[in-house]
């Protein structure tokens, strides 16, 4: 199968978050399993050049009907780990991905509706005829409104668009000029609240609506997830457009690349270990405390590995670290927070938790560091208030560290409670609690530290259920091929 994935990130190249991952991880097990894949990235300033391989200009003179005009645009092509990836990169005076940073800026609605043009037009020019389009996000959702409403008939009448969601708050709300930009006519009917018409501002477009309207599949990324974005407040307003098309709607739960994150050939370790060498495990423990300044005693270390934000439970986090003191284990911490009142915040806890031999947070962050805390800590804590997948929890599994998390999303999917799972014995991988507030994290701790302190061996057959799990692309990318093969033969 020829698939083309239009994303606004792909890593390591082009990574702001887990999205990257995702392009990424699922491109690389579809192309294992003998498709064809290709990526459409924007050629970012600020990308980074030192993680693509052979890339030089590949098509020339593309030119992309623009606001009334057109933009000349070159096309860069670059391996990425393997992965076959084409930049787009336009010359002109809006220097559209030409800038400091890849998000954040007033006209991103125009930015990467622009992208998602140009990569059609660049499909079209270049005779390129992908059985699946997959777009990410609301930075290409405007790729299935086009294809549809415009480029059907310009010969790419066969393709079919999976659309997935990675983060349903940023839905690229913008005014009705980008219908005009991008080149589409009768805005009457566009903008209708069965189109891209928002919700809850007249007049204005919803570019993410907009995707789950024309997509012929819309994923996000857990089972959990899914049902979350369509009753609760997660789905931010989309939750009647959700439930309008629940029939080509579904949660697809994301994998981890057990070739970045597997303490088997993890080359950040002192000594690598598996399943049945787990002993080996607190060679990283070692080396963790000696790292951090703890004393070595007989205590399990609880880890915090990811942002502080309010998201992740940031008020739950601060909460553990003294509720894990006070139990007798040992905290470390490795992040940093976009809030500058956060982390002022947790910059005063740790100058007053700096003298304690049992705790060290790291503000920033720190790739080597996070590898030896995955494998060095006993429990990882993932607090959050709402988490479409997570990545963290599953990461923690294969290194044999319990995961402790609260039952949202991606994190419900994946960790069954020690005590309260109906799975049996050998299914069950962590501890789980319901409610986001200290009472609630405090029952998960006190359950999992007192399980490292009472019964160890319990405590060791907990990790190793954990390790068992294959939370790789295996599945995920199946789940995959089945909707592509739903939706092009529909």
């Amino acid at each position: 199968m020829f698939i083309v994935m239009v994303a606004p990130e792909c890593a390591p190249a082009a990574k702001v978050g887990g999205l990257a991952d995702v392009v990424y991880g699922l491109s690389r097990e579809l192309e294992i399993r003998g498709n064809h894949v290709e990526i459409i990235l924007p050629k970012y300033a600020g990308m980074r050049y030192d993680q693509i391989w052979a890339l030089h200009v590949d098509y020339e003179d593309l030119w992309v009907p623009w606001g009334g005009g057109v933009i000349h645009c070159s096309v860069w092509f670059g391996f990425v780990h393997g992965r076959k990836v084409f930049f787009i990169d336009p010359h002109s005076d809006e220097a559209f991905f030409d800038r400091g940073g890849y998000y954040g800026f007033e006209d991103d609605p125009q930015r990467f509706a622009f992208f998602s043009k140009a990569a059609l037009e660049f499909m079209v020019k270049t005779g390129k005829r992908p059985e699946i389009i997959h777009t990410h996000d609301w930075q290409t959702a405007a790729v299935p409104v086009l294809l549809y409403e415009m480029y059907q008939q310009a010969g790419l009448d066969t393709q079919r668009v999976c659309h997935t969601i990675h983060n349903f708050k940023h839905q690229g709300v913008t005014e009705p000029e980008v219908l005009w930009q991008m080149g589409l006519g009768r805005p009457e009917h566009l903008l209708s609240v069965e189109r891209l018409g928002d919700d809850f501002s007249a007049f204005t477009v919803n570019l993410m609506k907009g995707g789950i309207v024309y997509a012929n599949f819309v994923t996000t990324v857990s089972p959990t997830h899914a049902w979350e974005a369509r009753y609760t407040d997660v789905g931010w307003g989309l939750g009647h457009t959700l439930y309008v098309h629940q029939d080509k709607f579904g949660g697809v739960l994301n994998g981890v690349d057990y070739e970045v994150w597997n303490p088997a050939i993890d080359p950040h370790l002192p000594v690598s270990y598996d399943v049945d060498h787990v002993e080996d495990k607190y060679a990283s423990k070692a080396a963790l405390r000696r790292r951090q300044w703890l004393r070595d005693d007989f205590k399990p270390i609880v880890a915090y590995v990811g942002r502080l934000d309010s998201q992740k439970g940031v008020h739950l986090i601060r909460h553990a670290i003294f509720s894990s003191l006070d139990q007798g284990a040992q905290f470390v911490l490795l992040g940093s927070s976009p809030d500058p009142g956060v982390n002022a915040d947790f910059w005063r806890l740790k100058h007053e938790l700096n003298e304690s031999p049992d705790c060290h947070l790291e503000l920033g962050f720190d790739d080597h560091l996070a590898h030896l805390m995955y494998a060095g800590a006993d429990i990882m804590i993932v607090p959050s208030l709402f988490e479409p997948c997570g990545l963290t929890q599953m990461i923690a599994m294969k290194y044999g560290t319990v995961p402790v998390v609260r039952a949202t999303g991606g994190l419900a999917d994946t960790v069954f409670d020690h005590d309260f799972s109906d799975r049996p014995m050998h299914e069950r991988n962590g501890y789980v609690f319901h409610e986001p507030d200290p009472p609630g994290i405090d029952s998960a701790l006190h359950r999992a530290i007192g399980l490292w302190q009472v019964y160890p061996e319990a405590f060791r057959e907990l990790m190793l259920n954990a390790m068992r799990y294959d939370y790789s692309w295996n599945y995920p990318a199946q789940h995959y091929l089945n909707i592509y093969d739903l939706i092009r033969h529909k």
